[in-house]
Parts: structure tokens; C-alpha cells; sequence
């Protein structure tokens, strides 16, 4: 018979960034079957379901009535930073562990998070040395206003400065916001060579819309002169941003072939997250982040995406980094390296390496 374990779903099922959070949930919930349907597993895994409507102040809340009110000690959600961090102080007082399926800024390790999306060095870093010899260093960029957007954007700044370039423009705008026509004006006025789209939700598709607005008055502003570059954009939003996306550029540990096992990183991510758990469960029911921190070290982990290594000192994976541009509803592949081991501090970080040059800082 075999074994059952609770484990947390910490998902919104509503809200500007609800097709994320979809993607996210549907990935887990499809491990969740697969592994409980195998009858080689020795384990059944049973959701324990919270939703936190997208509002960042329940996510805390909801991440302690799953460990008080089940016996789950793993909890496989959050889409924002903001809703990360607020998790953690829970996860430190139950002794949880968070699956974190979602891209984010890097500048963080902590033992009760298994960070299963790219960070920085396999995200941003490989981005803007694609972009910067194609297209020019100088960059505006834009943030929706918390901790992925201001982040995002602090890197970017010293990136391409190290490029030889200039920020032109640095605008935020609040979660959900839709009027982008101040950013628009702008990006018109200082014409950069790219533009570093760290909106989320709702607010980068208006943005989208707009800006193929702009390109279609000035050619400067088409996808083949000035593109839109994100780090977070996967095949779950491009219904919702139509014909407006074509051209534009994003990076991620995975886009979809024809026909796909998954629909979007934040899918396959999320579905990795649980396969990797579900392998020490069912070696330890009980094991914590010790016991995890231990496995890690020990060996590489199988998965629908192919065998994954996890740092066992930071507990971020190894990845691919693809560069995708948008075509007709989905994203033909660009650039593509295989088994990018994480950075999250850049410490390893190389100007020279990255963009051809030495360390040199723009003096306006």
C-alpha cells in the first residue's frame, strides 16, 4: 500500500497575473497525478490546496494554515518575490521547504527554498549578451514596482554599463496598472536600443499593445530595430498578448516544441519541482531540509526535462538558458546552452567574458 504524504499548493487562482499562477498550479497538479497513477511509487501524494487571490498579505497566512491544519511540510507555490519572501519566516518556524517554479533576481539562499526557475546568470546575464552586439547597449527599463522589477532593473543597470552603455529610462508602475501611455512617450523621446520589460501580468500586455502601436507609427520601434527583452515571459501569456508579442525576445530554461509535453516553463518547472521531491519522499516521508540539502549533494535528480543537478549549498538547479523570439503563437529557439549551473549572487560573473570588454563604467 502505498504511503500517503500532504503536501502544500500555495497558488492564486485569480488576479493580474492569474495565467503565471495557472501555469504554475497545473504543472503541479499534473505531477501530483502522474506520480499517485504510477504503481511503481511507494508514495501517494495529496494536495493541500490554499488560494491567495493574488494578494501578497495572505500568502503568509496561508503558507502556516496548511502546516497547521495538514501534516504537509512542502509547500510547491508563490509566483511573486514579494510573496516568497513573505513566506519564508513560516517556512524557517515550521521547518517547511518552498518549491519555487518561477524566475526571479537572484541575491538570495535559503535553506528552506528549492529555487527550481533561473536565476540571473540564467536569465538576464545571457539575454543582454545576446541582444547588446545585435541591437546597440543602450537601454530603457521597466519594472512593475516590487522586489522582481526594482532587482530586475539593478542588475540590468550594471550590465550594461559594463556593456559601454546608458540606461535611458527606468519607470515602474504599480501590479495591474494598465495606463502605460507616460512610458510609451518616453521610450519615443530617448529611442534606446532594447527595452527591458520586468512588467508583469496585465501591465506588460497593455505595454505589448502599446508599444506595436509605436512601431507601427516609427519603424525604430519595430522588433527587428528596438526589441522588447524579458526574462518572464512564457507561452501561457501569448493569448493574452496576440499578434502584439511577435518579434520580441525572452529567455527561460524551456519553451515549448511541436507538440509539447508542457505549455510553458513556469508549467514544466512547477512539475519538476514535484517529481524531485517526490524521488527523497519516497526514499524519507519525513525528510526536511537537511535530509534534502544531503540528497542534493548525493546525486542528480531524473525529470520530464532531463536529469537536474541541485547546488546543495544555494538549492537552485541547473538549467538550460534558451533564448526565444515570439512567432505566431509560440517561440522559435535563438540561442540555446545546456546545464547553466546557478549563480544567484554572480559571483562568478564576467564582463570581459559576457560582453567583450573590461569592467568600465559610463561617465555622463
Amino acid at each position: 500500500m502505498k504511503r500517503r504524504i500532504e503536501i502544500g499548493i500555495l497558488y492564486s487562482r485569480s488576479g493580474s497575473y492569474q495565467l503565471v499562477s495557472d501555469a504554475c498550479r497545473m504543472g503541479a497538479m499534473r505531477a501530483i497525478a502522474d506520480i499517485n497513477a504510477d504503481r511503481s511509487s511507494g508514495i501517494e501524494l495529496v494536495p493541500v490546496e490554499r488560494d491567495p487571490q493574488s494578494n501578497a498579505d495572505r500568502y503568509a497566512t496561508l503558507c502556516e494554515d496548511i502546516f497547521r491544519t495538514s501534516s504537509a511540510r512542502h509547500v510547491v507555490g508563490c509566483v511573486t518575490s514579494w510573496s516568497r519572501k513573505e513566506t519564508i519566516p513560516v517556512l524557517e518556524k515550521a521547518g517547511g521547504m518552498l518549491w519555487y517554479a518561477c524566475p526571479y533576481e537572484g541575491f538570495e539562499a535559503n535553506e528552506h527554498v528549492v529555487y527550481m526557475h533561473a536565476c540571473p546568470n540564467q536569465h538576464l546575464v545571457p539575454l543582454m549578451a545576446h541582444v547588446v552586439p545585435r541591437f546597440g547597449a543602450n537601454g530603457f527599463l521597466l519594472g512593475s514596482n516590487y522586489i522582481w522589477g526594482w532587482e530586475m532593473n539593478r542588475v540590468a543597470r550594471d550590465l550594461i554599463a559594463d556593456a559601454g552603455g546608458k540606461v535611458l529610462g527606468e519607470r515602474y508602475l504599480r501590479i495591474g496598472e494598465t495606463d502605460v501611455s507616460r512610458l510609451i512617450a518616453e521610450i519615443r523621446a530617448t529611442r534606446p536600443n532594447f527595452i527591458l520589460n520586468n512588467l508583469i501580468g496585465t501591465s506588460s500586455y497593455a505595454f505589448l499593445a502599446a508599444y506595436r502601436d509605436l512601431g507601427d507609427e516609427d519603424a525604430a520601434f519595430r522588433p527587428e530595430n528596438c526589441p522588447v527583452i524579458s526574462c518572464n515571459l512564457t507561452e501561457g501569456e501569448l493569448p493574452a498578448i496576440g499578434e502584439t508579442g511577435k518579434g520580441h525576445l525572452s529567455v527561460g530554461p524551456y519553451f515549448a516544441p511541436r507538440p509539447a509535453a508542457f505549455a510553458s516553463s513556469f508549467e514544466a518547472s512547477a512539475y519538476a519541482s514535484v517529481q524531485v521531491m517526490a524521488e527523497v519522499l519516497s526514499r524519507d516521508a519525513d525528510a526536511g531540509p537537511a535530509e534534502f540539502s544531503k540528497a542534493f549533494a548525493e546525486r542528480r535528480f531524473p525529470t520530464r526535462l532531463g536529469p537536474i543537478a541541485i547546488d546543495a549549498h544555494s538549492q537552485h538547479a541547473t538549467l538550460p538558458v534558451i533564448i526565444g523570439r515570439i512567432a505566431d503563437g509560440f517561440f522559435e529557439v535563438v540561442s540555446r546552452e545546456d546545464e547553466v549551473a546557478p549563480d544567484p549572487y554572480l559571483s562568478r560573473y564576467d564582463p570581459a567574458k559576457t560582453f567583450g570588454r573590461p569592467r568600465l563604467r559610463v561617465v555622463s
